[in-house]
């Protein structure tokens, strides 16, 4: 397992982080984003959708689960914060975000863990507000 520390002063700094943490993701990648409320894993979101992109197409999907972003690759935005059971993951088909020729980026993975890939890269943010965080980055 490679790990990598960030310290972010502001969110400018998020968003450089987040970008050059763009660059190095490949179709098929799923990335686990945890961090509290307000720690910035949608604006982490919208740095990776504008690095892979060159755009920000991105809106925090918290009331629609899921979002997709069309381009090269393909990314899929998940939010399961609103989730409360299995079934719901099942029923909501969110599965099939996990396309060998897109990038998926979940955010609150820990309520669907049997959700993700097994190699999937995990981003732990910690920190909020106008605060400084630290980003820690697992790849497998």
């Amino acid at each position: 397992m490679i790990r990598s520390r960030f310290r972010a002063e502001s969110l400018a700094a998020l968003d450089q982080i987040a970008a050059d943490f763009a660059r190095r993701l490949r179709p098929g990648d799923a990335v686990a984003l945890e961090g509290p409320l307000g720690a910035g894993k949608t604006a982490f979101v919208a740095a990776v959708v504008r690095g892979l992109h060159g755009e920000d197409q991105s809106s925090s999907p918290t009331f629609t689960f899921w979002h997709r972003y069309e381009g090269t690759p393909t990314i899929h935005h998940l939010d399961l914060y609103r989730i409360e059971s299995e079934a719901e993951l099942v029923e909501l088909g969110l599965e099939e975000a996990f396309a060998p020729d897109a990038v998926t980026l979940v955010e609150w993975p820990q309520r669907a863990p049997q959700l993700l890939p097994a190699r999937a890269i995990s981003v732990h943010i910690r920190g909020s507000g106008d605060g400084v965080r630290e980003i820690e980055i697992e790849r497998p």
